[in-house]
């Protein structure tokens, strides 16, 4: 069958949250115990995260709700006090957000017209008069590890390590070069490709971030995002071949990209080692002994649903059709296209929702034929669009710290994990100076091990994973901040976001 057009999915709500930092470099942030909000914190965490709801929006302003994750609303009283709850009228808990050139955003409550504003601790609304203290920069709060994707031109960025150049050009967002990380450094960004070189202003890749790789970053709800140098410069696809580089000219929006977490994209072996993959007439067969673009699949999973869609690169979803044979034809709400995942050791075994297992036929054709699973019915798993992980926590960033010798759960910045594929859905994990992860007798991590350990990573979600680390026992974020493998059951601590 034909190939349909990749058609771009709206961002997730968690991916257009945003944190709001204050002139004194804080956040505002929701205090649970004190039934307040305040401006202290120094880092982005969940009770430092909000989303945006807009009801009407303008070019340049917008009238907006700020929700925490806990589900309240930011308020402002009418003594110019600042707490979180529900709204008891149409416009209690409304504000014109305004964009200001310089990137930062303005508060301004409906019902009162005062700017919201903060003294670096306090957070209140008691000025009619706007000024630098009721400026907030927002920060995206979502993952690291993002994709840019041009609603003009209706491609995504791709990175090109070989002339070191980032051009505006895929149309699905499958390979590695298409992610980047999003540092976010001094109040810039830097934007890291997946071979750990910087987008510069002056249109080639450097090998260590500067302030030539620092960029401001305007943000409009949405995940709508615009990176600038701050001196008039916008970054934007330029020329036939939509090199992405520094200009005044923009034209249509060019310069608008919407921001998103890095999907996930799999591959899938047999007990032979070939790879599934999408054949003609929408056919799905285990022929392949090398990867090509038809054997990569989007892994598309509900954290609350221990089911998964897998969507090929062709545009359409397997599905189980007629006589059980499993085809890429699939679109996105039919019941067909989903199948319950079980897991063994590192490797995936789907269920269709008819009750029968996933296997390779004799004829090497995709059936789902099994009311039983054995070897026939386990598929290798392997990322295909990532070389390493990036985990986030309940706590935030895995890395390491200067203070500490152990690896911690709670850092602002995260740390590359390099993956070694060992077999499928078994990697070792390298540092960034090359050396080990090695595990202590108490289940804590250091980065500087001489010697490979085996890590079995098991998918949760499209962007969720757990890790059974070599003792035996999953990896959890731990409340003190260190790193442990302590857990004999996934609880809601061994869950990472990557």
């Amino acid at each position: 069958m034909d190939e349909t057009e990749w058609i771009h999915r709206h961002p997730k709500a968690e991916d257009l949250r945003v944190g709001l930092i204050s002139w004194a470099g804080t956040y505002l942030t929701f205090e649970a115990c004190k039934n307040t909000v305040t401006a202290t914190a120094k880092s982005l965490g969940r009770r430092q995260t909000w989303e945006i709801l807009v009801s009407n929006e303008h070019e340049t302003q917008a009238v907006v709700r700020l929700k925490s994750v806990q589900g309240l609303y930011l308020l402002c009283e009418c003594d110019g006090t600042v707490c979180y709850g529900r709204p008891r009228t149409s416009h209690h808990g409304c504000f014109l957000l305004r964009f200001h050139r310089n990137s930062k955003w303005t508060l301004q409550c409906l019902i009162s017209g005062r700017y919201l504003e903060s003294n670096g601790k306090d957070v209140f609304c008691t000025s009619h008069v706007l000024s630098a203290y009721h400026m907030w920069t927002p920060r995206p709060a979502l993952h690291v590890h993002v994709i840019l994707y041009s609603p003009i031109h209706r491609c995504y960025a791709r990175a090109d390590p070989t002339m070191g150049r980032i051009w505006v050009d895929a149309a699905v967002p499958c390979l590695e070069e298409c992610g980047f990380l999003l540092h976010f450094r001094d109040g810039c960004y830097h934007l890291e490709t997946s071979t750990h070189h910087f987008l510069s202003h002056v249109d080639r890749l450097f090998s260590q971030p500067s302030s030539q790789t620092a960029f401001h970053m305007q943000v409009q709800p949405g995940g709508l995002v615009a990176l600038c140098d701050g001196e008039g410069g916008m970054l934007y696809p330029q020329g036939t071949h939509l090199l992405l580089g520094m200009g005044c000219n923009p034209m249509r929006g060019e310069e608008w990209f919407i921001l998103q977490h890095c999907p996930t994209w799999v591959s899938l072996r047999s007990k032979t080692g070939r790879f599934i993959s999408v054949i003609y007439d929408g056919e799905v067969r285990a022929a392949s002994e090398r990867l090509n673009p038809m054997s990569l699949f989007q892994f598309e999973c509900d954290s609350e649903s221990p089911t998964v869609q897998l969507r090929s690169a062709n545009g359409y979803y397997l599905s189980q059709r007629r006589h059980r044979a499993v085809m890429a034809d699939g679109h996105p709400l039919e019941s067909d296209t989903f199948f319950r995942m079980h897991w063994n050791c590192g490797r995936i075994i789907l269920q269709s929702c008819r009750g029968r297992f996933l296997g390779i036929a004799p004829n090497s054709l995709l059936m789902a034929n099994s009311i039983l699973p054995g070897p026939n019915e386990e598929f290798g798993i392997l990322f295909a669009n990532r070389s390493f992980l990036v985990l986030r926590g309940r706590y935030g960033y895995v890395g390491s710290s200067s203070g500490h010798d152990l690896i911690q759960c709670n850092q602002d910045q995260p740390d590359c994990i390099h993956l070694l594929p060992c077999r499928p859905g078994i990697y070792h994990f390298q540092a960034q100076g090359g050396s080990f992860w090695s595990i202590t007798s108490f289940g804590t991590f250091r980065p500087w091990g001489k010697f490979a350990l085996n890590f079995c990573i098991e998918l949760q979600g499209s962007n969720l994973l757990t890790v059974l680390a070599p003792n035996g026992f999953y990896m959890r974020a731990d409340q003190s901040g260190t790193l442990l493998a302590d857990s004999e059951d996934i609880t809601r601590e061994c869950i990472w976001e990557f």
